[in-house]
């Protein structure tokens, strides 16, 4: 952090203010998972979500160029009108067939444009469905490796900002058709009107292709970088919203205001820079117009009085030039959508490719509720970085329906452990087995499903009550839920809340104290009716009181099912069957709690400090759950 508060202390413009930067922050970690920022097969990805409705597209795309045939149509029915209908000595009777002819032309116009604005939009709306649908689908079974490493404001950004600037780029990509097809036509017209002319009209043109050949790799970067520091901005913003308790308890709040409102000021210096590079062009393709009209009126005006040219193909010509125009400033202004679309493209394509390294074997077998619930070590060797293993050859069953608890000191690898009975991770060497099945060799949902656990921070949804007890197994009913309450000793309060079971909950459960919260926890284990009850540190953070009540749950939560208990609070494993004492990612004793007393070794000098200071003892790896890289 003091590196990057230096860095951002040298780009300090004289001025004070900051200037605009693509890279800002921790961008350059997201920059390091992710790739560079453009990819040529973007638009190939896209269209794999448009595919299935490329029906609906034909349709618009035909309505569009309907209605662009009604655009070129129109000024050649004025001209009949003015040379057949109107001029003296013409056939009057021409009017009405101009007239007629134009009404229908008005007619078929408005059809083509509201058909193509209800289809397209339909299909923008039903693609962005799919996307973030696909997304979500996605990165609930990415590894938990990379969800470690991902700042959640940036991948919200990504579900959120970049698909909806997809939607832009859907809704204008069909009207990007008609515009071309559009100016080809007038082009066309135009020449076949009056060939010099026409020349003369696309005299202008040259000028136009030199100001975008200097304009479009500018605006590339512009938009590009304004995409970059807003994941970055919304990642700062998420982080210090979910750490808001943090911040304020170490009156953190004017130096986070100033870290974000670096980040924030170069998100504003990037838009704005961005916005100049999209409005810039405007006003250059609407005096080249002017000057396109001003010489037709010139030199079609005095042909006309030279009568070297018909008034209709004048008039025409005026209505062409002023069309020919549109559709490039159209163009122009969907370019910088176009921009945006791919990087917010290229940043949703990279979410849909991170791996997923954890998948179910082709012939993975289903892990059925029959399952005897044995677990075992077998010389298991893990690392969340495979060359500092923090599990080192590691060996131990424990028999179905025995609760064996994991004790050590911070960093001894008793989490990592936990972390591998549910497969979250894959071990480097040796098996984890349960049930008597390798893990890799189940599949994952039917391991959920025979996996219960209980965290040291429980994670309480929003919802109702009833609907997080009941979250690891949704068929459960309303009597269930509150047997599994009244067994854990959680009923009373839930009765004693506004609402009782139905009692909306904020977000983590934030309107209920942590004991609480951990016993919902504890009856939602108990509901789930899992056949192996993993507990990391449940007690850890809770008062006497609610350890009270969670030792009398744990001798129902128990019953019949196999145990495995992490937990600092001797009283919690005291009455194991067994206990593992694990250092430095390897078992060094085994035993009951009488044993291990007896023992006088690594188990009885914690017990005799109960647990109050492992300084003599160094810390591997982290405890699972925090930064697996940070070394903490």
């Amino acid at each position: 952090m003091s590196d990057e508060n230096e860095t951002e202390r040298n780009d300090v413009r004289d001025d004070g203010r900051r200037p605009p930067r693509a890279v800002v922050g921790s961008h350059r970690i997201e920059e390091e998972m992710f790739g560079k920022v453009f990819d040529g097969n973007i638009v190939k990805r896209i269209w794999a979500f448009v595919a299935p409705y490329k029906t609906q597209m034909l349709v618009a795309v035909g309505a569009v160029l309907t209605f662009t045939a009604t655009q070129l149509i129109i000024p050649l029915i004025i001209r009949y009108a003015i040379d057949h209908g109107i001029a003296p000595g013409r056939n009057h009777a021409a009017l009405a067939y101009a007239i007629v002819a134009f009404a229908l032309a008005i007619l078929v116009n408005f059809m083509a444009s509201y058909i193509q604005e209800t289809v397209v939009g339909r299909v923008a709306e039903d693609v962005l469905f799919d996307i973030r649908r696909a997304m979500f689908s996605h990165l609930q079974r990415v590894s938990l490796s990379f969800m470690d490493k991902t700042e959640v404001g940036r991948l919200m950004s990504r579900l959120q900002g970049d698909v909806n600037s997809m939607q832009e780029f859907l809704e204008t990509s069909v009207l990007s058709v008609g515009d071309i097809t559009l100016l080809f036509g007038i082009v066309f017209v135009m020449l076949y009107l009056d060939f010099r002319l026409g020349l003369l009209t696309l005299a202008v043109l040259p000028i136009l292709f030199v100001v975008r050949i200097f304009w479009l790799p500018r605006a590339r970067i512009a938009f590009m970088a304004a995409h970059e520091t807003n994941s970055v901005t919304n990642g700062a913003l998420a982080e210090t919203i979910h750490g808001v308790r943090a911040v304020q308890s170490m009156g953190r709040q004017r130096v986070n205001f100033m870290l974000y409102n670096d980040k924030a000021h170069a998100n504003l210096m990037a838009h704005l820079r961005a916005a100049k590079y999209a409005q810039v062009m405007v006003p250059i393709v609407d005096s080249l117009t002017g000057v396109a009209m001003a010489l037709v009126i010139v030199v079609g005006g005095a042909r006309v009085l030279n009568q070297a040219l018909d008034v209709g193909i004048m008039v025409a010509f005026l209505f062409y030039i002023q069309r020919f125009f549109d559709p490039i400033r159209s163009l122009t202004l969907q370019y910088s959508v176009m921009q945006r679309a791919m990087a917010s493209g290229q940043r949703l394509t990279e979410v849909l490719d991170v791996p997923i390294s954890i998948t179910d074997a082709p012939d993975a077998r289903v892990l059925t509720p029959d399952t005897d619930g044995s677990v075992e070590f077998r010389n298991v060797v893990f690392g969340y970085n495979p060359k500092h293993p923090v599990l080192k050859n590691v060996s131990f069953k424990v028999n179905p329906g025995e609760t064996v608890a994991l004790v050590g000191p911070t960093g001894s690898g008793k989490s990592s452990a936990m972390a591998l009975i549910h497969r979250f991770y894959d071990v480097q060497q040796g098996q984890v087995l349960v049930g008597g099945h390798d893990v890799r060799n189940l599949t994952q949902d039917s391991l959920g499903q025979q996996i219960a656990m209980v965290l040291q921070e429980p994670f309480l949804f929003t919802g109702t009550v009833f609907e997080n007890i009941r979250y690891h197994k949704d068929s459960a009913s309303l009597d269930d839920v509150i047997d599994a309450a009244k067994a854990v000793g959680a009923h009373e309060f839930i009765m004693n809340l506004a609402e009782g079971y139905q009692t909306e909950l904020g977000e983590r459960g934030g309107n209920l104290s942590l004991g609480q919260r951990q016993l919902i926890s504890f009856a939602r284990a108990l509901v789930a009716d899992a056949k192996i009850l993993v507990l990391d540190e449940a007690t850890a953070n809770i008062d006497s009181y609610t350890e009270m009540l969670i030792q009398k749950a744990l001798v129902k939560l128990l019953e019949n099912r196999t145990g495995l208990v992490i937990a600092h609070r001797l009283a919690t494993i005291r009455e194991a069957d067994r206990i593992i004492v694990l250092q430095n990612g390897q078992m060094i004793e085994m035993g009951d709690h009488d044993a291990l007393m007896e023992n006088g070794k690594l188990y009885a000098q914690l017990y005799n400090l109960n647990y109050s200071s492992f300084d003599d003892i160094p810390a591997v790896e982290p405890e699972w759950g925090q930064t697996k890289d940070s070394g903490t």
